[in-house]
């Protein structure tokens, strides 16, 4: 059965090559990708390895090579190397993660050629791959910057409500942009207060909790929006877009960047910058990481740590009550302004303004000095 067409989606790129060529790169790309989806990998993997392999192709052809065969170790150094040097539109490189993505495949599609003998030996076994960093998310919401976002939409209007309810399913599970796209109406149980999310990242489901008033939207989008936006009855799709097909997944994301970008708030993100905050504001709120990484579907622990790096509000109690410099002492009185010169400096003992017959200039007491660590506490 073919997929569903979804607003906003762009046609897959044809790749450059001869396709008649038996040892081509095109018709061995093919055969990888049917080979990929034959093991049950997701649609989603098998795209952007698509997409990943026929720029190397593409990029191979103006170069003159048109056979994995005639793909050496130096060629890959040199495409690496091209990657690293590529500026995008906007006149940025790409990152190390980006470059790290196009080149990962080159090594899944080699060795495959190897084993299915279309080529002596893998050449792109030891390839080395750039170094990932190891980043913290760059925005996330607090608890009132999240509820003006979620409070941008005009929900007086169907599409309006339909928006509303999207970004309080995102804030409420944390789910992904690719899991709200394909919720189905039957996937939400508001009597057991869950959203069951079929075929997540890894082709996985799982069940996650969903917050009541992310319910009452819910109901209210099926009952007064969705009938409005309707096209085939038939369609059981939770949310659509005004034409009656489902959101893609890019459509998805710029209608929330357009949102976030609505509040006012000078931070940027979209789909993602929801699944951060619940996550986040969860910890926070003393939920254990175990409970936090069901929530976000992660199979890896290690995955959901990033978010106690992020949650700082324990770290910085616990600084405020045992760093040694915390302020104890009552801060130093600032100096009045009747008591310095034109200059800045106290006054002279000898001058006009001095002390009268019979005073003397105290000096300052050896304690009562300002301990310079806490000027910087």
């Amino acid at each position: 059965m073919a997929p569903k067409k979804r607003q906003g989606e762009a046609p897959p790129r044809p790749v450059v090559g001869d396709p008649t060529d038996p040892q081509g790169m095109v018709v061995l790309l093919n055969q990888f990708l049917d080979w990929l989806r034959a093991r049950n990998y997701a649609e989603r993997t098998v795209e952007c390895r698509q997409a990943y392999l026929a720029e190397f192709i593409k990029w191979a052809a103006v170069r003159g090579v048109a056979c994995p065969s005639e793909v050496t170790r130096a060629v890959l150094e040199r495409y690496q190397r091209h990657l690293y040097h590529y500026r995008k539109k906007d006149d940025q490189p790409l990152s190390f993660r980006s470059q790290h993505n196009r080149l990962l495949p080159l090594r899944s599609w080699f060795k495959w050629l190897t084993r299915n003998r279309h080529v002596t030996y893998n050449v792109a076994a030891d390839l080395e791959l750039p170094r990932l960093e190891h980043r913290l998310p760059k925005h996330v919401l607090t608890q009132s910057e999240a509820e003006t976002v979620i409070n941008q939409p005009n929900v007086t209007e169907p599409l309006g409500v339909r928006d509303r309810s999207i970004l309080e399913v995102l804030y409420s599970t944390g789910m992904r942009r690719v899991e709200l796209t394909g919720l189905q109406l039957y996937d939400v149980d508001a009597d057991r207060g869950t959203v069951m999310i079929r075929q997540g990242k890894g082709k996985k489901d799982r069940m996650v909790p969903i917050g009541q008033r992310a319910l009452s939207w819910i109901g209210k989008y099926t009952r007064d929006a969705r009938p409005t936006l309707l096209v085939n009855p038939s369609e059981t799709t939770l949310f659509l877009t005004a034409d009656g097909v489902p959101l893609a997944k890019s459509y998805l994301s710029q209608l929330v960047s357009g949102y976030v970008t609505a509040a006012n708030l000078g931070k940027t993100g979209s789909c993602h910058l929801f699944r951060h905050t619940m996550a986040t504001l969860m910890l926070e709120g003393g939920a254990d990481i175990r409970f936090i990484q069901a929530m976000l579907g992660h199979a890896n622990i290690s995955t959901t740590q990033i978010y106690t790096q992020v949650s700082i509000r324990q770290l910085k109690q616990i600084h405020e009550a045992t760093h040694p410099a915390k302020a104890t002492r009552q801060a130093p009185a600032e100096q009045p302004p009747d008591t310095a010169g034109p200059s800045g400096n106290l006054p002279d003992a000898t001058s006009e303004d001095g002390p009268s017959t019979g005073d003397s200039v105290v000096e300052p007491r050896p304690d009562a000095r300002i301990d310079h660590d806490d000027t910087h506490a």
